[in-house]
């Protein structure tokens, strides 16, 4: 066998987990550079959900954090996510570490220690289950601050965006007629395709507008459902969803601009801005809501207590809080309606069951001599109506 032969043999039989070092202390573009198979080398103190979900779905091999990915301030989500999802988590390598790690090293992962051909760069703190729940235990002391810090933050921010929230100032008009139509508003996320794929009778049945938020609007193309409207930076999104949509808005900052409106030009599709202090999720809420939608189903959009306190939705925290308290009794969570849509009987199985008795009474008219001739047909009726009624079901 050639030395090359024997050498790739060797890595392959080394212990731990491999891949390309891409290294970034702005995570929102390190995010962007991510490719399956690489190991994420970022600074993010308190890994938030968001983030979490962006490295899973980005397929990392694992993830460095130069800082602690839970201080203890608060019960932040990311690193129970990453943990379930079978990334591994080096934690707290410090500054000096991160410096010494170059993008495009190929590192190996081992025990807490950052390797790179044999040679230590970097040590930290291996994450595990146990670890990351006992660290949360100790984090809910921290919850008490937070709400302080929240409602803070919410009269600031209602002082900023008043015109926003309380009139609808800034909205952008929309071609794709919204007033007293049911609209499903679908985020990204590795856990968020099965529950769209349980919306599938109540997109049947009610053809809502669909409005796609960042990856979501990936996730509704993936799934065979063409996104009426997607909102978010363009750059995180896939150019045959962008094409495909009737409608893109893209988020931007106060002073106009407008992170990914370049590759929009790029594309020659037509967008419009929306300039606010919110994320994208509660701007694809307030365009629901400002054009007079009659009801707002959500996938991927959970706002929990816990989810508040998140340290990835800090700085937009009450935006989602004032968001939710202005759609009020419009917004329902996408698996309240997919429960609802699974247990109940529709019309069309109802109008089922009276043709399966209709054919029956034929057949005992019909039929001469009821024995078993009337037997096996009423058995074939029957098993014909639960074959129609499964797939009804599903």
């Amino acid at each position: 066998m050639k030395l090359s032969g024997l050498m790739h043999r060797a890595n392959q039989e080394l212990p731990g987990v491999t891949g390309i070092a891409r290294v970034d202390r702005r995570t929102s573009d390190l995010l962007r550079r991510l490719s399956p198979g690489d190991v994420a080398v970022l600074d993010h103190l308190d890994i938030d959900r968001r983030t979490a979900e962006a490295l899973v779905a980005a397929e990392v091999a694992g993830v460095v954090n130069a800082s602690p990915s839970i201080s203890g301030r608060f019960p932040n989500l990311g690193p129970e996510l990453l943990i379930e999802a079978g990334v591994p988590l080096i934690d707290g390598i410090g500054a000096v570490a991160l410096r010494r790690i170059k993008e495009g090293t190929k590192l190996r992962l081992l025990d807490g220690v950052v390797l790179a051909g044999g040679r230590e760069l970097a040590r930290g703190v291996e994450q595990t289950a146990d670890s990351v729940a006992e660290a949360m235990i100790e984090a809910k002391a921290g919850m008490a601050a937070q709400l302080e810090a929240f409602s803070a933050n919410t009269i600031e921010f209602l002082r900023r965006e008043r015109s926003l929230i309380l009139d609808g100032v800034g909205v952008p008009e929309l071609y794709v007629p919204m007033k007293d139509r049911q609209v499903l508003v679908v985020a990204g996320g590795p856990g968020h395709a099965p529950e769209l794929r349980a919306l599938r009778r109540y997109v049947r049945e009610h053809r809502p507008v669909l409005v796609g938020v960042e990856a979501g609007a990936d996730l509704l193309f993936d799934a065979g459902l063409v996104p009426d409207v997607v909102v978010g930076d363009p750059d995180g999104i896939g150019t045959a969803t962008l094409k495909a949509a009737s409608e893109v808005v893209v988020p931007a900052q106060t002073d106009g601009h407008a992170p990914g409106l370049g590759r929009i030009q790029d594309l020659g599709i037509g967008a419009v801005t929306f300039p606010a202090s919110g994320n994208a999720e509660d701007l694809a809420l307030l365009l629901a809501e400002a054009h007079g939608a009659s009801l707002v189903v959500t996938v991927g959009l959970r706002a929990g207590l816990r989810e508040f306190l998140d340290r990835g939705n800090c700085g937009s925290t009450p935006s989602t809080f004032l968001t939710r308290l202005k759609l009020g009794g419009k917004l329902v969570d996408g698996e309240a309606v997919a429960t609802l849509h699974r247990d109940r009987v529709s019309a069309g199985v109802l109008a089922l069951l009276v043709l399966a008795a209709v054919v029956v009474m034929f057949a005992a008219l019909t039929v001469s001599g009821v024995g078993p001739a009337y037997a096996d047909l009423a058995a074939d009726n029957w098993n014909s109506l639960l074959d129609r009624l499964k797939e009804l079901q599903s």
